[in-house]
């Protein structure tokens, strides 16, 4: 299959590739070149529910059953080392298909999963919370008895990653999935179909029992389909908050199935008094512009001491024409596209109207002069209400908003402004960091930038950014249930109030 530009066998159930039997394609279109990069054949309602079967049929069987926790830790890292492998395709289609420039794909788009498969294959054999089973104390009221705790695997798992980080977004679900013994129905964004497409083309290479992996591919009536579906135990979504809510009493009505969501943020960037401005500002622009801004846990709010934000806009503005916008497959390019022209508009109508309510363009902004592609220099914005909507509005795009703050307390209430509560960063001393650090409502607080995503601390936030939290010990214990097993030791039960 690789290589073709047209997929009909775009569906894989129960081991196998067949044609997908919508009477409807999916054209997945560069936002660089404006080319097609592959149309694919989409996936039927019917081919939902047999994947759905298959998966089940799998988790029930002896064959997918009998693989114990090494066999399931060398499946994992046999998939990490495909990917390790196919490092440069991988990273050349991700460019081609969402944007992201070929210096930053190769590791945040492939090398940041095969860490994460890494860590999922350790955990296989670790166990969740430190092993499949544990016993509790003894317990003496009213009977002594005693307890185990076994932790099993969930069951049948609807995966749905999102187009930003496909190749991410999968393995981060998948490979929970493989560790812990459940099985899997995948839906792909459409605009990551064919990247995802070429990782199921190595996933085969696996030679998993049928039905352990299945991909289904098509719009919201697949995905509808798949999280209400009756026979599906576990939800796991990646976009916005909006469709989440829509996975999540889709999936209650269908079987009361559990759903972890990842629904995005408006995170928080303080920079304290006590920061060194100039090395503040290139991370800053960086980390909202990084991936064209679409990343959940942009900075796309910068708190800035009232005397120093003039400062900061300047510098800002001299760093932002240093960026090079353009071609994702140049090895030089820092900011590519954005997804497509339609999202382009709808981020420009935002940028218009917050102009027209009093904001202004401090620093870069506008359109690259480039022949193709759905490009948007950075930017950034003052002059914005804290809770004006291009203040409270997840962007998706190298579009930043720049808020003055008189003292700490009312840059931590700024900062905590917000519906979305995922990512939040601090600049300063680190003993001046850290109480406000504890102070930020979110999931993950960095001080100084952090070091990057680590695959065993737990990924989520409260708000709108949704429920549970992937990776991590906490991520891990998304994929199982706990049975409680109990029985007396004494036969002899104590009288009340003894």
């Amino acid at each position: 299959m690789s290589g073709l530009d047209t997929r009909s066998k775009s569906t894989y159930i129960d081991g196998a590739w067949r044609d997908g039997e919508s009477s409807e394609t999916y054209t997945s279109w560069s936002p660089s070149t404006e080319q097609a990069v592959g149309t694919a054949q989409l996936s039927s309602p019917e081919q939902v529910d047999a994947a759905v079967a298959s998966a089940r049929a799998a988790f029930e069987g002896d064959a997918w059953r009998a693989y114990g926790p090494k066999d399931r830790a060398r499946v994992v890292n046999r998939l990490a080392d495909l990917l390790e492998k196919n490092t440069e395709p991988l990273a050349r289609l991700i460019a081609d298909e969402v944007g992201t420039p070929i210096g930053a794909a190769r590791g945040m788009q492939v090398g940041g999963p095969v860490e994460a498969l890494r860590w999922y294959a350790e955990m296989a054999e670790r166990g969740p919370r430190g092993g499949y089973s544990h016993a509790l104390p003894l317990y003496d009221k009213p009977v002594l008895s005693t307890s185990l705790l076994r932790y099993e695997p969930a069951g049948v798992l609807a995966a749905l990653p999102a187009y930003n980080y496909p190749i991410n977004l999968l393995a981060w679900k998948l490979g929970g999935a493989l560790a812990s013994g459940c099985t899997t129905v995948v839906l792909p964004s459409p605009q990551g179909m064919q990247t995802t497409l070429r990782v199921f083309e190595l996933i085969e290479e696996l030679d998993l029992p049928p039905g352990v992996v299945n991909l289904v591919v098509g719009g919201p009536d697949v995905g509808k389909r798949l999280t209400g579906h009756p026979d599906v135990n576990l939800v796991s979504f990646t976009g916005s908050d909006a469709v989440g809510g829509q996975v999540m009493s889709q999936s209650a009505l269908g079987s009361l199935s559990k759903a972890v969501l990842e629904l995005g943020g408006k995170s928080p960037n303080i920079i304290l008094p006590g920061a060194d401005l100039d090395s503040t500002v290139g991370p800053s622009i960086l980390r909202f512009a990084r991936n064209a801004g679409q990343g959940c846990a942009a900075w796309s709010r910068v708190l800035v001491p009232r005397d120093r934000l003039d400062e900061f806009c300047e510098k800002a503005d001299a760093f932002i024409k240093t960026i090079a916008v353009g071609d994702p497959q140049e090895d030089d390019t820092v900011v590519g596209p954005v997804i497509s022209a339609e999202h382009r508009a709808k981020v420009e109508g935002l940028v218009s109207d917050a102009v027209a309510a009093g904001a202004t363009v401090v620093a870069g902004g506008g359109r690259p002069d480039l022949p193709t592609g759905h490009y948007l220099n950075p930017a950034i914005l003052t002059g914005v209400d804290v809770d004006a909507p291009i203040a409270q509005t997840e962007l998706f795009a190298p579009i930043a908003i720049a808020l003055p703050y008189s003292d700490v307390d009312e840059a931590v209430r700024i900062a905590n402004a917000t519906s979305y509560g995922l990512a939040a960063n601090v600049f300063g001393p680190l003993d001046e960091a850290m109480p406000v650090a504890e102070r930020v409502r979110s999931g993950t607080v960095t001080i100084n930038g952090g070091a990057g995503m680590r695959p065993d601390a737990p990924w989520g936030g409260p708000g709108r950014s949704g429920v549970g939290r992937e990776l991590g010990e906490d991520g891990f214990a998304e994929f199982f249930e706990v049975k409680h097993i109990q029985w007396p030791l004494a036969g002899v039960t104590r009288p009340p109030g003894t």
